[in-house]
């Protein structure tokens, strides 16, 4: 399959929001009522929130302001910590190899918003009759959109270029031509893709360090994260197995005895 990445090049976006507007709408998320956050309008991204437009007044070596937009939103790591951490393999990358989850595996645990270096994935309670639930929730890149060959909604609705998905290749080559070109712009432009994490699937252009919107400068999988979904799962499951196999093997053999004491009797 075509590796495919989204593209966000922070320097042509203007802040409208249409992103979020297109991303509520598709995935029928619920409205969000937070308190007053200036320009901004939420916090952070959240469960009912998947992507936001933040807003960060930087000022110029001239004395001037600019405004620097982010569209704010899950990265999809290659190696993604809440994969690694989630007990349950309820996370897991798709064929698109977009991280998702699957809510009917997902026990609500947590781990996987600990150690996420973005903020990006939470968790939402919903009721199940008298029974409540906690579920894990966050951007799929619209997964249900690729299936039908379409575009992500966010970048389907974005007016000003800013979120493009495609051809992997072709848009990091992209990435490269457009860095130059805002440099005289923007000295401290980069392109933010972290190695730590095995590089996203989101890819941005950013106009200043990744710390200035608020972005880790060099994310990585937690060693502990590593351990645990690379040797210790994998250990005590198999050791799970064989404690299994034992607990059965001695039923077995128990059964066999038995039953051969009961046709001998017994004096």
């Amino acid at each position: 399959m075509e590796k495919m990445i989204k593209f966000v090049d922070v320097t042509l976006c203007d802040g409208c929001r249409g992103c979020m507007v297109a991303c509520k709408n598709w995935n029928d998320l619920p409205i969000e009522i937070e308190e007053f956050h200036g320009v901004q309008s939420h916090a952070n991204v959240t469960a009912n929130t998947w992507n936001v437009i933040t807003y960060t007044e930087v000022e110029r070596k001239d004395g001037g302001l600019d405004w620097l937009f982010r569209h704010a939103s899950c990265l999809h790591c290659k190696e993604a910590s809440c994969e690694k951490v989630c007990s349950e393999d309820a996370i897991s990358h798709s064929k698109y190899d977009t991280v998702v989850v699957d809510e009917d595996k997902c026990v609500g645990c947590g781990y996987c918003v600990e150690y996420c270096p973005f903020d990006v994935i939470q968790l939402k309670t919903l009721k199940d009759g008298l029974v409540e639930k906690r579920k894990a929730y966050k951007c799929t890149m619209c997964i249900d959109r690729l299936d039908q060959g379409l575009q992500p909604a966010c970048a389907t609705a974005c007016h000003a270029g800013s979120i493009v998905y495609g051809n992997k290749e072709e848009l990091l080559a992209k990435a490269e031509t457009r860095l130059q070109d805002v440099k005289d712009r923007f000295p401290n432009a980069n392109i933010y893709n972290p190695k730590g994490v095995g590089g996203t699937n989101t890819v941005y252009l950013l106009a200043d360090k990744p710390s200035v919107y608020g972005l880790p400068e060099s994310p990585k999988v937690p060693t502990s994260a590593v351990v645990w979904k690379d040797y210790a799962q994998p250990l005590g499951k198999a050791l799970l197995g064989v404690t299994t196999m034992a607990v059965v093997g001695a039923a077995i053999s128990n059964a066999i005895n038995n039953k051969g004491d009961g046709g001998h009797g017994h004096e």
